[in-house]
C-alpha cells in the first residue's frame, strides 16, 4: 500500500512538471506582427491619428487576436485601442487630433499553437511620433 501511494505520488510531480512546461510561452515568437507608428489620417474631412498592428508570418500558429492602441502623450486616460479578429489586422482611430501633440502607439497581436493549442500573446511598441 505504501509503495503504492509511493508511485501515484510521483505520477502526480511528473504530470504537474509536465503541464507547467507545457505553459510555458515559447523562446522565439509563434507569430510576428507589424506595428505602425502614429499617422494623422482624414475621415470623412476630419484628422485623426491612426496606428495598426497586422499579422506577419506565423512558425505553426494561427493569430486569433490583434489589438492597437493609440494614446496621446502626456493627456490623461488610457487612450483608445481596437481589436482585429481571426487574422485581421487592428486598427485604431484616435480623436481629437491636436496638431504638434506626440502620440504613442502600442499592440498585442495573440497566437495560438501546438496540440493541445496553447495561446501565445505578445506585446508590441511603444511607437511614438510628433505629429
Amino acid at each position: 500500500m505504501v509503495r503504492t501511494l509511493a508511485v501515484v505520488a510521483a505520477a502526480g510531480v511528473a504530470l504537474g512538471s509536465t503541464g507547467a512546461v507545457a505553459a510555458a510561452q515559447p523562446s522565439v515568437p509563434a507569430c510576428t506582427y507589424i506595428l505602425t507608428a502614429p499617422a494623422v489620417v482624414s475621415v470623412s474631412g476630419t484628422d485623426m491619428v491612426t496606428a495598426t498592428l497586422s499579422p506577419a508570418a506565423c512558425d505553426g500558429a494561427q493569430t486569433y487576436q490583434t489589438v492597437a492602441c493609440v494614446q496621446m502623450a502626456g493627456a490623461s486616460g488610457p487612450g483608445l485601442c481596437a481589436q482585429g479578429r481571426g487574422i485581421l489586422p487592428a486598427q485604431v482611430f484616435y480623436q481629437p487630433y491636436r496638431k504638434g501633440a506626440t502620440y504613442i502607439a502600442t499592440g498585442r497581436g495573440c497566437a495560438s499553437k501546438g496540440n493541445p493549442p496553447q495561446r501565445y500573446c505578445e506585446e508590441h511598441g511603444p511607437l511614438s511620433a510628433a505629429l
